[in-house]
């Protein structure tokens, strides 16, 4: 008898794209417009402290699962990681499990309002875009048409052969647009390529701003680290960080106030979560915009955490740009 055809692979595709390009806000939009028995499994890598991507995929149903045979495998890299490390990985399981995993698009999201401002200095946001199955143009609604047209004649200059599609909002792309692809890139051998090792993470510097309550966590109450803002409750062993209003919730307008003072030249991104008056919410900054969402997931941090935030940008200016953040909120600074 005639042996099974062998199965299908099952498809990778990887998202890649600037810090803030909006990559998690355009797989999540992917979702709705899939059959409601398809099966994907999101993999995330992360850059910096506070987990904020993963928190909003786990509220959209979104967690990667061990031991599960789905019909898609969905990567998100690091804003600032260029994917050709993973991709050529995911080739050597490709031969390694005779196909049974294939690369099928690496998918970069492109930032149409502010790519002419990094890409100007980041190596890594050029090869995201000289590297790649699709270009999908995000947040094309804020920038005019001429503005577009240049981001495309750019695009165009780093790679005229790859197909470019405008992202339709908070609708997004249509999945057939992306899935589907059977990618050609990194076929080659993986030995000795000069593009198969590094990260590019060394352009971009991240810190964390934090303020809060932190109960002592051994017999001597003083198993914390001790900073310039640290002061102790009346009790004694409560320690409030950073300011005077180190427990209390912080104003909306307080915040607003803050983040309306960044400067997108530096700072690329901001992500963490803040505790207002209304609860905790689950900020996200990029390049100037920011988006707020109310969390109604389990917290992971400490109960006493008013501001927990992971600020990046430019290498040697962030650290100076996220201080004075700090001043602001009345947050402390670490590294």
């Amino acid at each position: 008898m005639p042996s099974d055809p062998p199965a299908a692979p099952i498809p990778i595709t990887v998202f890649t794209g600037f810090l803030g390009a909006g990559k998690t806000s355009i797989i999540l939009s992917l979702l709705p417009q899939l059959p409601k028995d398809y099966r994907a499994v999101l993999l995330k890598n992360e850059f910096g402290d506070v987990e904020v991507d993963s928190q909003l995929a786990k509220q959209s149903s979104l967690t990667a699962v061990k031991n599960y045979h789905p019909d898609r495998i969905i990567i998100e890299c690091s804003g600032s990681a260029f994917p050709a490390t993973l991709a050529f990985q995911i080739r050597e399981l490709e031969r390694e499990t005779n196909r049974a995993l294939a690369l099928d698009a690496i998918v970069t999201v492109i930032d149409a309002e502010n790519f002419s401002g990094y890409e100007d200095t980041s190596t890594t946001a050029r090869m995201q875009a000289q590297y790649t199955d699709v270009i999908v143009l995000n947040k094309s609604e804020h920038v005019s048409e001429r503005a577009l047209d240049d981001v495309v004649e750019h695009l165009n200059t780093l790679n005229d052969l790859t197909p470019k599609i405008k992202c339709n909002g908070r609708a997004g792309v249509d999945p057939s647009l992306i899935f589907g692809l059977d990618s050609k890139l990194f076929l080659e051998d993986t030995e000795d390529h000069p593009l198969s090792t590094g990260t590019h993470h060394d352009e971009v510097e991240t810190v964390t701003l934090w303020r809060g309550v932190q109960p002592p966590t051994s017999a001597d109450g003083h198993a914390h680290v001790h900073t310039d803002g640290c002061r102790h409750g009346a009790d004694g062993d409560t320690h409030i960080h950073a300011g005077e209003n180190g427990g209390a919730p912080v104003e909306a307008a307080v915040l607003e106030a803050a983040l309306t003072s960044l400067s997108k030249e530096t700072v690329y991104r901001v992500k963490g979560f803040v505790r207002l008056p209304s609860g905790l919410i689950i900020l996200n900054w990029a390049f100037g915009r920011y988006e707020l969402h109310p969390f109604t997931g389990t917290f992971e941090g400490e109960q006493g955490d008013i501001i927990k935030l992971t600020v990046m940008g430019e290498r040697g200016e962030v650290r100076r740009a996220a201080r004075k953040l700090g001043e602001r909120l009345d947050a402390e600074l670490r590294v």
